[in-house]
């Protein structure tokens, strides 16, 4: 992965510098959190890539719940509960479920209480299920007590129970030890992953919550890691310009103080646009804050936003070029096409535009980033590039390590908690509120 700035971030080497440098005794502070290879803080996500007992675990939860005959995944979860996996599996199989029918097995992510959704999804496992070991139900939540995820459950296992007679074999659960749904689950004898507590559910795709449904998938985990294990070393790096999480969080935060009050992810690799989505509860979360650390009032936050290149360019490109320079664009593309599917030389609608003769669909993908970037230089709004070395776990497993390193230090430049989401709580407690009147 390469992180482009230096022209077009809009923000002085002094600028840059100063910022960066106010980051070295963080940085110290998570080299010494992984030196020290224990859970203890929030930031010892960062030691999940590289844990080989958590890896083991998966794996033989793997062993014990896949065969051959398995076609179907269906996680119930919610944010950080299924948006990694849904980002990793969208990365590597992009629109092939609709495009690949007899590729197996697809994963479904249960992630709303849409009724709709709900009753489809119950009409397929009725329709489709011939056998228990075709299907597997993995339910993820860290506290156990998530209503979206306790509704769906319930309503998805109705549909389980009519096709399956011991639906506790074809179930695991992932969420924190000891929590009401370990409790309830062990109860039943239903197979239990453990969550490390101190690990908020948006830094938790290195963990059992989505390396097991990614392996039971198929996906090698092991060089997912080793991607972010890899990105890790360069993100702790105590020389802050060598750095480049600790570069994108200044240039966010430089930008930021520059009114740019919106991160506009423009994703010039469409099979990216759940990687996107992750990246936006990521920040969103991590950085909308009422209160900063010392406990003043500022309602922080920087708007996170997901674009597409180049279907996007034609929905808001006339919004981000002609109106508000309110935003910092990310573009992010990988470096690599596997695919020279070409224009053939006859078209059967010639003279239409001439300029496509002889060009492949990547060579044009091309020249629409490189045109939207001189377009941005020349109105001047700022941006930096974020160039994947292709796409593949590997790849992935950088750009998210990279992403969640990145975020904590924006927190320590912008004094907030990158950890906690108090205000979430607001929602739900009316909800529950609202519930119980009825």
């Amino acid at each position: 992965m390469e992180l482009l700035y230096q022209k077009t971030a809009l923000v002085s080497q002094k600028e840059l510098q100063k910022t960066a440098v106010k980051l070295v005794p963080y940085i110290q502070k998570l080299r010494r959190v992984l030196k020290e290879d224990k859970y203890t803080v929030p930031e010892s996500s960062i030691n999940l890539p590289s844990d080989k007992k958590q890896l083991r675990e998966v794996l033989e939860m793997k062993k014990k719940m896949v065969s051959r005959k398995l076609k179907y995944i269906i996680v119930i979860g919610i944010g950080g509960s299924n948006l990694g996996t849904k980002a990793v599996y969208d990365a590597m199989y992009s629109y092939s479920d609709v495009l690949a029918p007899r590729r197996f097995p697809k994963m479904f992510f249960a992630d709303t209480t849409d009724p709709e959704f709900l009753q489809a999804l119950c009409r397929f496992i009725e329709l489709e299920i011939k056998h228990p070991e075709e299907v597997m139900m993995n339910i993820v939540t860290k506290s156990g007590t998530t209503i979206e995820t306790v509704t769906n459950l319930e309503i998805i296992l109705v549909a389980f129970r009519k096709k399956i007679k011991e639906i506790e074999k074809r179930i695991v659960v992932t969420t924190d030890r000891g929590s009401k749904l370990w409790k309830a689950a062990a109860g039943k004898k239903i197979k239990l992953l453990a969550v490390q507590p101190v690990v908020g559910g948006r830094y938790s795709i290195f963990s059992s919550v989505g390396l097991f449904p990614l392996a039971a998938c198929g996906f090698n985990v092991s060089e997912f890691c080793a991607g972010a294990v890899k990105m890790g070393g360069k993100c702790l790096n105590s020389q802050p310009l060598k750095n480049p999480a600790a570069v994108s969080a200044s240039l966010l935060f430089l930008n930021l103080k520059n009114c740019k009050v919106i991160n506009d992810n423009f994703l010039f690799s469409p099979e990216l646009e759940s990687a996107g989505k992750w990246y936006r509860q990521l920040m969103g979360e991590s950085m909308g804050k009422e209160k900063d650390l010392d406990g003043k009032t500022v309602h922080a936050g920087i708007t996170p936003t997901v674009s597409i290149g180049s279907t996007d360019l034609h929905s808001v490109g006339q919004l981000y070029l002609g109106g508000p320079a309110d935003k910092f664009t990310s573009f992010i593309y990988s470096s690599k096409i596997s695919s020279k599917i070409k224009l053939p030389e006859k078209f059967f609608f010639p003279g239409l535009v001439n300029e496509l003769k002889g060009k492949t669909a990547g060579e044009i993908m091309d020249a629409i980033l490189r045109g939207v970037k001189i377009a941005y230089s020349n109105k001047k709004l700022p941006y930096m590039e974020i160039v994947l070395d292709g796409i593949s776990l590997h790849s992935l497993g950088e750009w998210f390590q990279y992403k969640m390193l990145e975020i904590m230090y924006l927190g320590m430049l912008m004094n907030v908690n990158p950890f906690d989401q108090p205000n979430v709580e607001a929602y739900k407690k009316e909800t529950r509120r609202i519930l119980l009147s009825r």
